[in-house]
């Protein structure tokens, strides 16, 4: 392996947001009954003719604006024929020799190394329908085709060939996607299809320019997918060379369950596709006036925000990154570290009880029963002394399961910290009293024993005794000579 260089570049079909389709009326509602949601358009019937959705167009610049592309004012619908069951008209409508986007780029690191990945073009497109196989064997095979899917809107995001390892190629397709969703262009569902990645693979000799022979790898539809099948496809051409044999450009499948990839056609052209352009939709213009507007209201992206979060709030940017995996758990974050007033208590509050919840009921931050204001209120509770970090956990679950503050929580259960040295001592004498010998093991060397001391402690205070005063009265009372505490 260490002979051979991988070059890496991604294809992502990525399902935009909008209601309807692209060239008509059509409801993109996933999950309807098969052959639902059809009308001439979709289904190509002669005499229908295709108008263009103009939120998908918004949708499609958007992205091309936060992935760093250069928006073209005017571009080219095409056609690009081939055979499918699945495809209705015999052709798909897209864009080729002049698409809307070009020229982007997005930074991303891995293993704290800096990339870059080039984008060499997005562009506009309808989905095809979808195909579903029952049976096995030519005798037994029925073929069942839903058009539901027929003229959902699309964007395809091309790539310059820069990744150079598997797991630099799944990092990067997880960064578009997180861009994507943060826009709130495409829901990031890829397992209802609605993100899509092909990966193009070749190896060459390591330390030559010249490209090797690719392969474009197909049904890649989660992250692990795109690093196990690059993985294995780059074993399987290297193993190939290094065997005297030639690869061919050809398009394969990836098999999760079998963990290999196999061929499903030799790899088209260009020119196999007999593109022209589309003769029932003119050129799209795009007045600049119009794509800097939508430009200034670009959020502030998902490598921005984690990078000012490490910055501003002094974040380690594991937190950065967790905190930053959607723009509404971000959101929340900085709403309790604002009113709170302290950053990194808000984020462990966030990264561990919330997300703990989170998972646990399978609901998204959106759904969280506890609004940021309240979980300031129980981090300040703790900030000032007023409760313990314990009582502060039991505090949390009555909050979130009853609605009720933490202010009131603590006043009307008697939950408030201890800080009455005296009431320590007190507490402290009969925990020791009562045990005796574990005293002793302590005093004849066993130190260990002096934590299970003070967990008893707390546990006879339910949590609310200082921890600091009950750490520095058990040590006092233990260092005086043996016999009962004083």
């Amino acid at each position: 392996m260490s002979t051979y260089e991988p070059v890496i570049g991604l294809e992502i079909h990525a399902q935009l947001l909008t209601a309807t389709k692209i060239f008509c009326g059509c409801s993109t509602r996933f999950g309807a009954a098969p052959d639902t949601q059809l009308c001439p358009v979709c289904l190509g019937l002669p005499g229908a003719l295709p108008v263009l959705n103009a939120r998908a167009v918004e949708f499609g610049v958007r992205a091309a604006l936060a992935l760093g592309c250069r928006i073209h004012p005017e571009s080219i619908f095409a056609r690009k024929n081939y055979f499918y069951p699945d495809l209705p008209k015999g052709y798909q409508i897209s864009q080729y020799d002049r698409p809307f986007a070009t020229d982007g780029a997005i930074a991303f690191s891995i293993g704290g190394a800096a990339r870059r990945l080039g984008i060499v073009r997005v562009h506009l497109e309808e989905d095809a329908g979808k195909s579903l196989h029952e049976g096995a064997g030519d005798a037994g095979r029925t073929t069942h085709l839903d058009f539901n899917r027929s003229g959902v809107p699309l964007i395809e995001i091309v790539s310059q060939p820069d990744l150079r390892t598997p797991a630099e190629a799944a990092e990067a397709f997880s960064r578009i996607r997180e861009i994507l969703v943060a826009l709130g262009v495409n829901d990031g569902n890829m397992e209802e299809g609605s993100l899509r990645c092909d990966a193009n693979v070749s190896v060459r000799p390591a330390g030559t320019a010249a490209f090797g022979v690719k392969t474009e790898v197909k049904n890649l539809n989660s992250f692990r997918h795109v690093h196990r099948a690059l993985e294995f496809e780059i074993e399987r051409q290297v193993a190939a060379l290094s065997a005297g044999q030639r690869l061919v450009q050809e398009t394969r499948l990836w098999d999760a369950g079998a963990g290999r990839t196999h061929v499903m056609r030799t790899k088209e052209e260009a020119d196999d596709y007999r593109y022209f352009p589309e003769p029932d939709l003119p050129p799209l213009v795009l007045e600049p006036a119009w794509i800097e507007a939508l430009r200034s209201t670009l959020p502030e992206l998902p490598e921005a925000r984690r990078r000012r979060f490490v910055e501003q709030y002094q974040l380690p940017e594991y937190d950065a990154g967790v905190l930053t995996q959607s723009m509404k758990l971000a959101d929340y974050f900085e709403r309790v570290a604002a009113t709170a007033g302290n950053a990194k208590a808000a984020s462990n509050w966030v990264m561990g009880e919330i997300l703990r919840k989170m998972k646990d009921t399978g609901t998204g931050i959106e759904d969280v029963p506890m609004t940021p204001d309240a979980l300031a209120e129980l981090v300040s509770l703790v900030d000032q002394g007023l409760i313990t970090g314990p009582v502060a956990k039991a505090v949390f679950e009555k909050m979130y399961e009853s609605g009720r503050s933490a202010r009131a929580i603590v006043d009307e259960e008697g939950l408030a910290k201890i800080g009455d040295a005296a009431a320590i001592d007190a507490i402290v004498r009969e925990v020791l009293s009562g045990h005796a010998p574990t005293v002793a093991e302590y005093r004849a060397g066993k130190t260990k024993a002096f934590g299970f001391l003070v967990g008893q402690v707390m546990k006879a205070t339910a949590g609310k005794a200082d921890p600091g005063h009950v750490n520095e009265s058990v040590r006092r009372f233990l260092a005086e000579p043996a016999g009962e505490p004083r």
